[in-house]
């Protein structure tokens, strides 16, 4: 495993991060797909095998069942010191407001079984909050010790900027991370986000790495229970399959050249674009071994171009309008 820095905070992660989406009780009727208790136990201790120690999950993710199952897992195998975890607040009642914001965190902390986070991630932005409501009471948060860093998830470019040009102002806790949806099939955030991002030394922690599955095979779906019920994926990906398919065609054309899986291929493109850690959602252990074989594939400026050529504008998908 390979690691470095989150921003500037000082905390060190694992440049893979496991998004504990996956992991929840199916009843709460949030995906039909999560794992129980010992079945995502499992994948958690293998992560932790292989030295990945950076989580990510959300207050909202199976009903609070996530955060619940990872903490559980935690405490048993690994000194609480020795992980960084990351939850998430927006998706719940009073959305990024003061209370809402210090009821979610307390309610996070208790499912997880530990006295702080570290890291609190915004899941979006708040259009009906003052930002310096939000801002101000994240701040509290890391001075009460509850949280140790601050991190964003989608958004537009400009949002996310006025809000760390607030905490700048006020001298409050910046944000050190962006949870962005970002892969070969949707490059959108490479406008604005992403350089806002490196120019503040924001750390990179995207969401869907690989497009649902999509960069991992040429099947563009599969006879599983995630592929055959994940509707979130499929209103992510499958309006513009046509002309996607092209690129995955090409993912497979450089695994078979380097003797690299897809995924593999995918990921390396990642951490040569300046990705710090992509969040993968898995339901088999085995896909970690897989994912971690990226470190040892370094793909040239040509098969980089190779890989980017065909992509074609998409509508946003993860930014909230002020609507919604």
């Amino acid at each position: 495993m390979e690691y470095t820095k989150l921003g500037n905070s000082g905390i060190t992660i694992s440049k893979l991060c496991v998004g504990c989406m996956s992991f929840g009780d199916p009843a709460s009727k949030m995906h039909a797909w999560t794992l129980n208790p010992q079945e995502s136990e499992k994948i958690i201790k293998h992560a932790l095998d292989l030295g990945i120690n950076f989580f990510d999950t959300a207050n909202t993710y199976s009903a609070g069942t996530s955060e619940e199952y990872l903490g559980s897992a935690i405490r048993k195998y690994v000194p609480r010191d020795q992980v960084v975890l990351a939850s998430k607040v927006y998706f719940n009642a009073g959305h990024l407001s003061k209370e809402a914001i210090h009821r979610e965190i307390d309610q996070t902390l208790t499912r997880l079984g530990t006295d702080y986070l570290d890291l609190y991630i915004i899941h979006r932005y708040d259009y009906g909050t003052p930002i310096e409501e939000t801002m101000e009471a994240l701040h509290s948060l890391v001075k009460a010790g509850k949280v140790r860093a601050l991190g964003a998830s989608a958004m537009y470019g400009y949002q996310f900027y006025n809000m760390q040009l607030v905490a700048k102002e006020k001298g409050w806790t910046p944000f050190v991370s962006m949870q962005n949806h970002y892969n070969l099939l949707y490059r959108e955030d490479e406008r604005e986000m992403i350089p806002i991002c490196k120019q503040m030394n924001v750390s990179l922690t995207p969401y869907s790495p690989l497009a649902a599955g999509r960069l991992c095979r040429l099947e563009w779906k599969t006879d599983t229970l995630r592929s055959q019920t994940d509707q979130t994926a499929v209103s992510k990906y499958d309006s513009t399959q046509q002309s996607d398919y092209k690129i995955v065609l090409r993912v497979h054309e450089l695994a078979e050249k380097y003797g690299a899986s897809m995924t593999q291929i995918a990921l390396a493109w990642q951490f040569a674009k300046g990705v710090t850690s992509p969040i993968i959602g898995a339901t088999k252990a085995k896909y970690f071994d897989d994912a971690a074989g990226a470190f040892s594939v370094k793909l040239t400026a040509e098969d980089m171009a190779y890989l980017e050529e065909l992509y074609l504008p998409h509508k946003v998908v993860g930014a909230l309008g002020d609507n919604a």
